[in-house]
């Protein structure tokens, strides 16, 4: 808290982590290097996968093995859910609540060794039913956002110790911290995430849309024609408050620095606020003559 990003890097030397976007009091920004983070910052973070359990602990997050799952519906997203802890090893046991008779049949026949019991997941005697208070967490996960914020707080309430909702309506996300809710999914983000991936130029291999379509994140490969190819990171005419995230030349991930240059071939991580995209797409895209 309260320290420059720049002194960040002299503290924790080793770890490869960019903080690429802030928001606070309900505001989007790059950060700069003299900025400094605050009590209640929101902060998206570039860091690969090795780091990050050390980056969880620097920035005062615990990270503890959920074991124990509640997930109240049953539908498309409750049984992808439930189905893709099954095919994880480690021993997780989830349950599943659904409203539905018809929709929690489908679910107990389709699942092998999760429980679909079948009621309101606002039910708190139910809820005791599917063991709430000695779960890891609960995932409210059906098609109402009010059912799913509400599910999540009798859970909390119920003993719960961590409550993710999904969230389809941005305008209730800020509702979510005052309600005690930990986490929540954006289907709709993730969506446009998927479409942006595939209309966009160059060769991009991902592109993830932060907030209500605020930001993009952008990882693509850098290619022979791009304006951007065999130039360090200083010299590339970025719009201001656009943050490259990492370099990946092969296998190694660098962090970046002012004077790593970009070759044909690295692939970069880049952040940029949603009215930036377009010049950075100019300066990732392919030249008409590649074809």
């Amino acid at each position: 808290m309260n320290t420059p990003l720049r002194q960040l890097s002299d503290l924790f030397s080793t770890l490869r982590v960019v903080a690429l976007a802030v928001r606070r009091e309900g505001r989007l920004f790059a950060p700069e290097s003299g900025d400094q983070l605050f009590v209640g910052d929101e902060a998206y973070l570039f860091a690969p996968v090795e780091d990050i359990p050390r980056t969880l602990e620097v920035f005062g997050k615990s990270e503890s093995k959920q074991e124990r799952i509640v997930i109240i519906g049953g539908g498309n997203i409750g049984l992808a859910v439930a189905k893709s802890l099954e095919d994880r090893r480690g021993g997780i046991r989830a349950k599943v609540i659904e409203r539905s008779r018809s929709v929690a049949e489908f679910a107990a026949d389709t699942l092998e060794r999760t429980i679909v019991l079948h009621g309101d997941g606002l039910d708190a005697s139910l809820l005791h039913e599917a063991g709430i208070s000695r779960a890891d967490a609960v995932l409210a996960v059906t098609d109402d956002d009010k059912t799913n914020m509400l599910a999540a707080v009798r859970a909390k309430a119920e003993g719960c110790p961590m409550a993710i909702s999904l969230i389809n309506d941005p305008t209730l996300q800020p509702l979510l911290e005052p309600l005690g809710i930990d986490a929540y999914i954006n289907p709709r983000a993730t969506t446009v995430s998927s479409i942006l991936r595939h209309i966009r130029h160059g060769r991009v291999r991902g592109v993830y849309s932060i907030g209500d379509s605020e930001a993009e994140v952008i990882e693509a490969e850098v290619m022979s024609t791009s304006s951007i190819a065999g130039t360090a990171i200083r010299d590339i005419d970025f719009p201001e408050g656009v943050l490259v995230g990492a370099v990946k030349k092969g296998d190694v991930i660098h962090k970046p620095t002012g004077g790593l240059r970009i070759e044909a071939g690295d692939v970069v991580v880049i952040f940029a606020m949603a009215h930036d995209v377009a010049q950075v797409e100019q300066l990732l895209q392919v030249s008409i003559d590649f074809f």
